[in-house]
């Protein structure tokens, strides 16, 4: 079944267009900064980091020991490459929500009179 924790997060998720931080509301601007800064928070948790580097080391050891080249290892080492893109894919996702809101508050600094 599906938690509630994971109905409210879909319903949380960013899912405004960024390209242009002109266009976006005040709240959509607040989205951005909170979702940044908890990309951010995750990004500077060594726990977190070290056991995406554990992760990533255990694909790569279970990559290095396959040494054949039958189907079923040529469909292992393809799964394990899949493992190990996602899980580089959900640490770009992070820098990306911090790029954004790196970007957004650059914009708004920028646009302020001192």
């Amino acid at each position: 079944m599906i938690s509630q924790e994971a109905i409210d997060a879909y319903n949380t998720r960013l899912t405004v267009d960024t390209s242009n931080a002109k266009k976006l509301t005040p709240s959509q601007r607040d989205t951005v900064k909170h979702y940044g800064s908890q990309a951010e928070a995750l990004l500077k948790n060594r726990d977190l980091a070290m056991f995406i580097h554990h992760y990533k080391f255990e694909i790569t050891d279970a990559l290095a020991n396959l040494t054949g080249h039958s189907p079923d290892d040529n469909a292992t080492r393809v799964a394990l490459s899949n493992n190990l893109s996602g899980i580089d894919g959900f640490v770009t996702s992070l820098k990306r929500a911090i790029y954004h809101k790196n970007k957004l508050l650059a914009a708004e600094q920028t646009q302020q009179p001192e």
